[in-house]
């Protein structure tokens, strides 16, 4: 699907029948063994949110428009390293919850290819406080 077809989609009026999903939001789960600095997290954080968006819009698009209109909640936690990155990715995987990792381009602070922000969701947040509730918060 199209970027014009996707944001058509998101903006035309909604149909009647609305699926009814409980309280929506999105994880972002951050790689604390790379050190970035505030700026570099800041902007990982917000590829990973606008990746999250455009993928979960395409695979559940109706936890995004819950999402969008319950004011778009997202929180930010943090792990030690890749290693607890990847076994979250996993089980998230196996929960059916949209993932997707961030790899750095590696033009500044960080080694090309490393993981930085794990996204979760849009999803439902039961779910994903089942996941991340034990996490703390970035």
């Amino acid at each position: 699907m199209g970027l014009r077809s996707f944001l058509h989609r998101l903006t035309a009026p909604r149909p009647q029948s609305r699926i009814s999903v409980s309280s929506v939001k999105l994880v972002c789960v951050v790689n604390q063994g790379l050190k970035m600095g505030k700026g570099k997290l800041a902007a990982q954080v917000g590829h990973a949110s606008v990746e999250a968006f455009l993928k979960t819009g395409v695979s559940h698009p109706q936890h995004v428009e819950a999402w969008l209109a319950s004011g778009q909640k997202k929180i930010c936690v943090k792990v030690p390293d890749d290693t607890a990155m990847n076994e979250l990715l996993e089980q998230a995987i196996q929960r059916s919850i949209p993932a997707l990792i961030v790899r750095d381009a590696g033009h500044t602070q960080i080694p090309r290819g490393s993981q930085t922000v794990l996204a979760l969701g849009p999803f439902d947040e039961h779910a994903l406080d089942l996941l991340t509730g034990d996490l703390k918060l970035l």
